[in-house]
């Protein structure tokens, strides 16, 4: 436990093992909620997690937060197609492909993505 809390990978998981070191220090879960700034029942739930998983229970789950809006196997056609359709109006090739994938983004998502893809083709040698 004193490893992952000292060399946990990300933040959450080395504040999830200094929760259960706090804990096995008598400490209450209130008072473990305030250092961490932390729900008491945060801090119970991610006790029963380990208790019941061990210390892979601290872990965050694979899946967790907002899927990507586009993904570079499934969309990269079309975004291309769009862009060099509305190359001078990147906006109009937004537009046109919200109406084909059914999705609503920002412009500024879509920049993201082409750059993304950009630095992927310059790494790989094929731009």
């Amino acid at each position: 436990m004193e490893e992952g809390y000292r060399s946990g990978e990300s933040h959450a998981f080395r504040q999830r093992c200094q929760l259960v070191l706090l804990k096995s220090e008598g400490r209450t879960s209130e008072q473990v909620g305030q250092l961490l700034k932390m729900h008491p029942v945060t801090v119970n739930n991610w006790l029963n997690r380990y208790q019941a998983e061990g210390i892979a229970g601290l872990a965050t789950k694979p899946g967790r937060g907002r899927k990507p809006v586009f993904e570079p196997a499934r969309d990269l056609e079309q975004v291309r197609k769009a862009v060099v359709e509305e190359r001078q109006r990147l906006s109009q090739a937004k537009l046109l492909l919200e109406q084909q994938l059914g999705k609503d983004f920002s412009l500024k998502t879509l920049k993201r993505f082409l750059k993304k893809l950009s630095a992927a083709t310059n790494a790989s040698g094929n731009g």
